[in-house]
């Protein structure tokens, strides 16, 4: 194969938008292939629609490149939708039709009435509120978003090079390496207003701008964080399995605005798809010549490699992640010195998640202003949110900058299932914090969450119900974090294993209110003095559910009952007609909340007794009884 040139790239580019241009003239049916859907059963309705079409003379083209006449149809193949908690989905275009729920058993009748009727099959229309929708757009879910990153997931193949090049796809790259110089780019990204997506919310333009100036260094790295462990989240796998392009295309271009030539995907392991899809994209840029030595003919080379994680949250932390990369253990180092400076390997490394390069063709396509008039002034663009938990549409939604809780929860997420109340939302993950009902209207942005003592993240929404106890809540999240502690620091690796214990404990109803000082005390320790910044934030869910919902924690150390977790409170008996007055549970109370004579029936003190159940399992008689209170 001859080496691309400039000019031969942009004769691609004109067949790949001829080809979409005759695709567009003919159905073109989507099955949704995300990780989601196809664990509803997603291929089986790919394989059926495609054998059934073929056996009944349709011509079936899987590819913009296959050719399929006029009387035949395109099967694609799409990347996540979001909404996976309809699935599979089925999108047939132009006919702007959505279908939820397919199954094979549906197959049969949207090709007879769809697909060669042109018949729109009410039955399996999304349908929300006794409204059904016809148009994905339409759906309040989609309506309500503002799509940039995820703009063609759900509408594209992902695997299909050639449509990522019909809808534009690698042009940024073209511009940035043949008319904008390394200087440029970083300012251009800069001005954008542009931030890391994962979590920290550093300007991404200073950060490439730091690595650029090592001009003294001849090899420098672009280092793609898609290490995503947070519980819940799963914002950078329907980038990744839904647009591969984008985040390439975002690397590259780094590459080009710092000098860098080779370039690291940190995958999860958990996310094989992502992985393939990464893989085949890769693949498809290095055999056309958008990736490898001299590309186009500009003296540019970049090569990118994928690396799969083991699973360890901890290697979502930058220093660690590029320990990991190395072949040593992940584990956080002390800094300065900083990535920028020295990285992987010691040379100096850009390091941004998925979602941070996936924004980057846009803005060099668009400009730096275009960006800018999305979202507020101090955190411009969209961000991406895995919403779960307690409310009605879960899935990956993208919003502006800015957009309030209540927005995404209620106008997207269609609020809370069964006529219940909203009690709270973490954010950010195991890091994050809980917000309340009183921060519905406040704007999800860098810096207002910071005030409220809460960060973005990466992205993940968990929603909560009135029926969700807060310590349980702060105890998942602390057994989380202190499973996946790397034991480097102490007061990481000793202190969230003393608070996790506290947690416990008070769960059982066997704490005391010193315990909520003592958690309080061990939450600033840690803050204070862990290594890296999952251990400072590690406390965050304690402090937060302590501050907002105090009340849960009262309920389990001073009334020693809990009303979610334990059910309707419960007063304890002895049966007079049973108890033989042996004494053995007066003996094992410690409260000393049961008295009497021997040989004689005792009774309990249910102002002193704490329901631990000591006097339950003493009594040989089964004189003891639980009556429920009104």
């Amino acid at each position: 194969m001859s080496k691309l040139t400039r000019s031969g790239f942009h004769a691609l580019r004109t067949q790949a938008a001829e080809l979409m241009e005759q695709s567009q003239g003919r159905l073109n049916v989507l099955v949704c292939a995300g990780t989601g859907c196809i664990a509803s059963g997603a291929m089986k309705v790919y394989d059926y629609l495609r054998t059934t079409c073929q056996s009944r003379g349709i011509p079936v083209a899987v590819c913009l490149k296959d050719e399929a006449g006029k009387e035949g149809i395109h099967l694609k193949k799409s990347g996540c939708h979001g909404f996976c908690e309809i699935g599979p989905l089925v999108c047939i275009e132009p006919l702007d039709i959505l279908y939820a729920h397919v199954k094979v058993e549906d197959c049969d009748e949207i090709i007879e009435k769809t697909i060669l009727g042109g018949e729109v099959i009410e039955r399996l229309l999304y349908t929300q509120n006794g409204v059904s929708y016809q148009r994905r757009d339409d759906i309040p879910f989609y309506k309500n978003q503002h799509r940039v990153v995820l703009k063609n997931s759900g509408k594209s193949d992902a695997e299909d090079m050639t449509e990522y090049l019909a809808l534009g796809g690698y042009t940024a790259f073209e511009k940035a390496l043949f008319t904008m110089t390394g200087e440029e780019i970083c300012r251009e990204i800069a001005n954008s207003g542009l931030r890391g997506r994962g979590g920290g919310g550093f300007p991404a333009g200073r950060k490439w701008e730091s690595v650029r100036r090592h001009t003294e260094e001849p090899v420098k790295y672009i280092v793609c964080n898609g290490d995503e462990g947070d519980p819940g989240a799963f914002m950078d796998q329907g980038v990744m399995e839904g647009n591969p392009h984008s985040v390439l295309e975002g690397m590259m271009i780094a590459g080009v605005a710092t000098g860098a030539t080779e370039g690291y995907i940190y995958v999860r392991a958990e996310y094989p798809l992502a992985v393939k899809r990464l893989q085949i994209a890769i693949e498809k840029a290095t055999e056309i010549g958008l990736l490898g030595d001299d590309i186009m003919g500009s003296g540019f080379s970049f090569h990118i490699h994928i690396n799969r994680g083991a699973g360890a949250f901890v290697c979502g932390e930058g220093s660690a992640l590029t320990a990991s990369i190395e072949g040593k253990r992940g584990m956080p180092r002390v800094k300065p010195p900083r990535t920028v400076d020295q990285g992987l390997w010691g040379k100096p490394t850009v390091l941004n998640n998925v979602e941070t390069f996936a924004n980057v063709p846009g803005i060099i396509n668009h400009g730096a202003q275009w960006y800018k008039g999305i979202g507020t002034e101090s955190s411009a663009g969209t961000k991406t949110f895995a919403l779960t938990g307690n409310v009605v549409n879960t899935g990956l939604v993208e919003v502006p900058m800015g957009t309030t809780l209540r927005e995404i929860i209620f106008d997207i997420g269609g609020g809370i299932p069964n006529g219940k109340k909203f009690k709270a939302v973490q954010i950010g993950g195991p890091s994050g914090g809980c917000l309340t009902e009183e921060h519905l209207d406040y704007p999800m942005d860098f810096d207002s969450l910071k005030k409220l003592g809460a960060i973005i993240g990466s992205g993940g929404l968990v929603v909560m119900d009135e029926d969700t106890c807060m310590v349980e809540v702060a105890r998942f999240f602390m057994h989380f974090t202190q499973k996946e502690s790397c034991g480097k620091c102490t007061p990481c690796r000793e202190g969230t294993k003393r608070m996790l214990e506290t947690l416990e404990r008070i769960i059982a109803n066997e704490g005391s209110p010193d315990d909520l000082e003592l958690l309080e005390a061990l939450s600033d320790t840690i803050t204070d003095t862990a290594l890296c910044g999952l251990g400072q934030t590690a406390c965050k869910p304690v402090m937060s559910t302590l501050r907002h919902f105090r009340q849960d924690y009262l309920h389990h150390v001073v009334d020693h009952h809990c009303p979610i977790c334990n059910g309707r409170r419960r007063r304890l008996e002895i049966k007079a007609d049973l108890c033989k007055g042996c004494g053995k549970c007066a003996k094992n109370c410690p409260m000393e909340a049961i008295s009497g004579q021997p040989r004689m029936p005792y009774t309990i003190d249910n102002e002193k007794c704490i329901h631990c159940g000591a006097c339950w399992g003493a009594c040989p008689f089964g004189a003891i009884d639980a009556i429920e209170e009104e």
